[in-house]
């Protein structure tokens, strides 16, 4: 069949024919992004200060990253800005994108406005950071926890964070998609 508007071929498996999939071996693919799974020595912020007031609030954000036979996975989850322009995001092992970024560190981020969903920043990224040491991890979480809850996160919520399998990742930002001023 045809999609609609694109004019290509689409294959039996929805995959379009035209389009190498990608590897499955984690080396292959981070080297084939180009990217490093260890901390970067310099970022360039290519936010504006615009976006970056905008991403400084404690908004929800929405992952976008891909199941290994290439299914799109989606999650909301807690973030940070980094001074350097990196996002910061902490996830709890086993979930399905954490498991996806260690395979495929691409991302996509989407950060909407809770008052006005028409003002939204969408980001992609590469993430080209991950800390799997469980303190570091859990004291990034934590950290979120008091962003999203300034007046003190329930203390439950902390010790359970202490105990889980967490994992961050640092993503520098590739490319802005800005809909603040729309």
């Amino acid at each position: 069949g045809r999609l609609a508007g694109h004019g290509a071929r689409q294959s039996a498996d929805g995959l379009r024919p035209d389009l190498e999939r990608l590897p499955t071996d984690d080396t292959q693919a981070v080297a084939m992004l180009g990217a490093t799974m260890a901390p970067m020595l310099e970022t360039i912020d290519i936010l504006s200060a615009d976006a970056r007031a905008f991403l400084e609030a404690p908004r929800f954000a929405s992952v976008a990253t891909t199941d290994d036979d290439g299914t799109p996975r989606q999650a909301l989850v807690w973030y940070r800005l980094l001074p350097d322009g990196r996002i910061l995001l902490n996830g709890r092992l086993p979930r399905r994108w954490c498991a996806n970024l260690l395979r495929d560190p691409r991302v996509s981020i989407a950060v909407v406005d809770a008052e006005d969903g028409y003002r939204w920043l969408g980001l992609t990224g590469v993430a080209d950071e991950v800390v799997q040491d469980l303190e570091p991890a859990r004291n990034d979480i934590v950290a979120l926890a008091h962003r999203y809850h300034p007046e003190g996160p329930d203390e439950g919520m902390v010790a359970r964070f202490r105990t889980e399998p967490r994992i961050t990742y640092r993503v520098r930002i590739t490319g802005v998609h800005d809909h603040l001023e729309d």
